[in-house]
């Protein structure tokens, strides 16, 4: 497996309309954006989606989105060339990743990854820190004002915001622990347990 400083790490996210009793989740917008040690920010691509699942209150206090933001948005499906020509060869990155694998099972076989999950890595490095949300590291580690440089006029719970802070975040962890040299598998498979023993204590 290469080194971090010779790899193309794209992130993903997904805001989504919330679950309905009897129903499953469906997502209403994605963000992607890539980064990579040798070129740094890049690609940044973000899309509502159409579904025909009504977005739960509750999901949309968190997001904002609302059923008039989908009106013309595409189907998840329709973006297929998109997170081919992104995620294909790249590392992919997510902060907790199960909602974006779960969401990508619409391309069944699409062979996307390694993944690299933020949550495990921040987790592993900090196993100190009360909060390991992606707001709450970023705030802690100083990079919200680079996010919003990079993403101006939006804010969490976007899903390119979110994307691209999980990159920041990501930059951020290979730059403090001196990871660059390191094969992209030492980011894969984070030792948390650290983590897990301060939290039985």
């Amino acid at each position: 497996m290469p080194l971090v400083r010779h790899s193309r790490f794209t992130a993903i996210d997904f805001e989504s309309a919330g679950a309905s009793r009897g129903k499953t989740d469906s997502p209403v917008q994605v963000g992607l954006a890539s980064w990579s040690a040798e070129t740094g920010h890049s690609d940044a691509f973000v899309s509502y989606l159409f579904t025909d699942q009504p977005i739960q209150w509750a999901a949309r206090k968190v997001h904002g989105i609302g059923p008039e933001d989908l009106a013309d948005a595409p189907s998840l499906l329709l973006l297929w060339p998109e997170f081919k020509r992104r995620l294909a060869g790249a590392v992919v990155v997510a902060h907790g990743k199960g909602t974006e694998k779960r969401f990508l099972r619409a391309f069944p076989g699409h062979g996307f990854g390694p993944w690299i999950d933020t949550l495990l890595l921040a987790r592993a490095a900090w196993p100190e820190l009360p909060d390991h949300s992606l707001g709450a590291l970023c705030e802690t580690h100083g990079l919200t004002e680079t996010i919003l440089a990079l993403v101006p006029a939006k804010s969490w719970h976007d899903a390119l915001f979110d994307s691209v802070a999980s990159l920041v975040l990501l930059a951020h962890l290979v730059e403090t622990h001196a990871l660059a040299d390191h094969p992209v598998a030492a980011l894969s498979q984070p030792d948390t347990s650290a983590w897990h023993k301060t939290r039985r204590v």
